[in-house]
């Protein structure tokens, strides 16, 4: 299948020889498994590139392939474990290529008011939320908080000192003591629940790890930041969003507030960081209206 990356993934992962051999792995992939190619998604993602296809049987499929620093065999275990209960059905694949249940990609919880979108997202995150398999090769939100922290230092300039100083604080006072070491989605949000036929919406594109719940949800809480920055009342929407998302989840609001700041200020940066000013600058004025 003769096809050019997507003009999305290259600008965010490089012209590099990962992406360089896309449509030779496709191809491949495809003979392998016994698929028929339709498309290519564009826009797609910006780490990973999906082609729907369809099975021998004439099923219809995603065909998701993804870069070997990602952690496809990561994400692979994630969805197994999950077994569709909540999150798009994994249905095989090897290596980096995974082999996914058709959803529905131009219809996500995004598309929905903001206040029906927050509940049917907060929904379906609260069934990923189970205990991780036995002897899981998943990272702890410790160590992957971690790592982000000693990246921090050579950005920190892009935010009020002030406010990098509290949200390494307050990681600090959460990790001190972590109330559970559940599954969880790592990267979810309303883009990442997408409309299915077996159930309205499922989650895809985990970014698995082992931790509390606060921190999954800490990124749905900053979800359409820019509504919040545009409106009269952001500061107090925000705070109140914070609390309705915990008290909806039964999740402590100290806690998900305490993660919400970490990971807006640590996004922030690394958004100015990488050239998404913009973008950074929304997850600030965020952060400190927390």
């Amino acid at each position: 299948m003769g096809f050019e990356p997507p003009r999305r993934l290259v600008r965010a992962l490089g012209d590099n020889d990962w992406t360089g051999q896309l449509p030779k792995l496709v191809e491949e992939t495809a003979v392998r498994d016994g698929l028929e190619i339709e498309r290519v998604m564009v826009p797609g993602g910006r780490s990973s590139l999906v082609v729907l296809v369809r099975r021998r049987d004439g099923t219809p499929a995603a065909l998701k392939l993804v870069p070997p620093f990602a952690g496809p065999a990561l994400e692979r275990a994630a969805l197994a474990h999950w077994n569709g209960f909540g999150a798009v059905r994994l249905l095989g694949g090897s290596g980096g290529a995974l082999l996914l249940e058709r959803l529905h990609p131009e219809l996500s919880v995004r598309s929905l008011p903001e206040a029906k979108a927050l509940l049917e997202a907060a929904g379906t995150m609260r069934r990923l939320w189970v205990e991780p398999p036995s002897g899981h090769g998943f990272e702890t939100v410790a160590e992957r908080t971690a790592r982000q922290v000693s990246a921090l230092p050579e950005r920190a300039a892009a935010a009020p000192q002030s406010l990098v100083d509290e949200a390494l604080a307050a990681r600090a006072e959460l990790l001190a003591h972590s109330p559970e070491s559940l599954l969880l989605h790592g990267n979810f949000r309303q883009s990442k629940v997408l409309a299915g036929d077996r159930t309205p919406w499922l989650a895809v594109g985990p970014e698995p790890l082992v931790g509390e719940r606060a921190y999954d949800l800490a990124r749905l809480a900053r979800d359409r930041v820019e509504d919040l920055v545009a409106a009269a009342a952001g500061a107090s929407a925000t705070r109140r969003r914070v609390n309705r998302l915990a008290d909806s989840l039964d999740v402590d609001r100290d806690r998900l507030r305490g993660w919400t700041l970490f990971r807006a200020v640590e996004s922030g940066t690394r958004a100015i960081a990488e050239g998404r000013h913009a973008e950074g600058e929304l997850s600030l004025e965020f952060a400190g209206w927390l």
